[in-house]
């Protein structure tokens, strides 16, 4: 794949993903976006991670849930992941009727929103470095 396909398909991801987040980005720090998506990619991991665990407790903690999920909630929200978000205020619907079934749709559905948005800004990032690699600028 040559320079300029690169860069077009890179503009491709950049426009159907989160351009505000993209220009918080600037010269002074151009690893940004990177760090702010790495620091979502481990916190979500974390919380999905808790999120099963409370679930599969003999008796599950609707409020300990519920924190988690709102904290999943915000940080989707912040990087512009609103399919995750959307699934997240179902979710906390779900915990305050504490209805377990419904948790636990829910928490399949995040994990795969959240498995999609990952995916693509993964894809993203490394259309970046390989434009980058071959000595291309990065559009915006």
């Amino acid at each position: 794949m040559d320079l300029v396909q690169l860069q077009r398909q890179l503009v491709d991801y950049k426009t159907s993903l989160y351009n505000e987040l993209q220009e918080l980005q600037d010269e002074n720090n151009p690893d940004f976006v990177v760090e702010v998506v790495s620091l979502f990619f481990e916190d979500s991991e974390r919380l999905l991670n808790e999120l099963t665990k409370a679930l599969e407790q003999q008796s599950v903690d609707f409020k300990r849930v519920d924190a988690h999920v709102h904290q999943l909630k915000g940080s989707s929200s912040s990087i512009g992941a609103q399919r995750v978000q959307k699934v997240c205020i179902a979710f906390r619907n779900y915990c305050e009727e504490q209805n377990i079934e419904g948790c636990v749709k829910c928490l399949q559905q995040v994990r795969h929103e959240y498995s999609l948005v990952k995916t693509k800004l993964e894809s993203m990032f490394q259309l970046q470095q390989q434009i980058l690699s071959a000595g291309g600028s990065i559009p915006m």
